[in-house]
């Protein structure tokens, strides 16, 4: 079984928890997914199955899109709702003032990982040393926001509108947007719309997978894994050149430099190539082996 399965991750499961739950339901011992979230967290999550399972390198770079709760007046150790409160202040504010605060995170911005996150400082994820109490020194990495709007807000509660690169952390945007307006906040919730080219509007939950394998129709759910690159374009390989590709080797070509979908005369995707100085090679295979 080969492809990509778009699920409606629900609240109260880690990714990890989904990933385990549909290799039973599908019986795929290779499954995997790319952008993991919180257990709090609902929506787009991006399964992999089988050989696609090679694609998800390329899933992480997506943008992703969010939409996020942000309460205002409330800092806490996890930086969203579910922590223990640490300080609790009423919020002072106008929303002139929290509109300029928002524009100071669009762009390139600074964030430092959350102490519950999984990233390693050596050699331990950092929710390890949290749970025990402890606090190690993080260095704050680059993230841009491509995009971060706000909806009315309502009882020192509004939904933001978030765009974002890899790797950043909503619960920090929505803590360092507290500190800046000088009365806390926190993620008081937590739903990804879109991945890449990936809506949620086209995914399923895993009670659907689940009704699709008792019909034997799990397929139909399924897309193929060169939807993730159709921004690239096609290139169909002669007789020749698929056995040199399929092969590890590499042929010249009149193609113009660039990343492309390279498939076999019958249809099969066969890889993501690139094509450089006249040249095309194989940047990641899907054939089955």
């Amino acid at each position: 079984m080969n492809g990509i399965l778009l699920i409606d991750k629900p609240e109260g499961w880690t990714s990890h928890d989904v990933v385990a739950k549909l290799r039973g339901i599908v019986h795929e011992r290779r499954t995997g997914h790319s952008g993991t979230l919180d257990p709090m967290a609902t929506g787009l999550l991006v399964v992999f199955l089988g050989r696609a399972t090679r694609a998800v390198e390329f899933a992480e770079a997506d943008v992703k899109e969010y939409r996020a709760g942000i309460r205002f007046g409330i800092t806490t150790d996890t930086q969203d709702i579910t922590g223990r409160v640490l300080d609790e202040r009423a919020p002072d504010f106008n929303s002139e003032h929290l509109d300029a605060v928002l524009s100071r995170f669009r762009g390139d911005i600074l964030q430092t990982p959350p102490m519950y996150s999984a990233i390693k400082v050596g050699g331990k994820k950092l929710y390890e040393i949290a749970r025990r109490g402890g606090e190690v020194e993080r260095r704050a990495r680059e993230v841009r926001i491509y995009s971060l709007e706000r909806e009315k807000c309502v009882k020192g509660e509004c939904f933001l509108n978030v765009r974002c690169s890899k790797g950043t952390y909503i619960r920090t945007l929505c803590h360092d947007i507290g500190q800046e307006l000088g009365c806390g906040a926190c993620m008081s919730y937590l739903r990804r719309i879109r991945a890449g080219a990936f809506n949620v509007a086209q995914a399923h939950s895993i009670e659907q997978v689940q009704q699709a394998v008792n019909c034997g129709d799990v397929q139909s759910l399924l897309l193929p894994v060169d939807t993730l690159f159709s921004d690239c374009g096609r290139f169909e390989l002669s007789a020749n050149q698929e056995k040199c590709m399929r092969n590890g080797g590499i042929f010249s070509t009149v193609q113009a430099e660039g990343r492309y979908r390279a498939y076999s005369k019958g249809g099969e995707f066969i890889a993501l190539t690139e094509v450089c100085e006249g040249e095309m090679r194989s940047v990641k295979s899907f054939f089955e082996v």
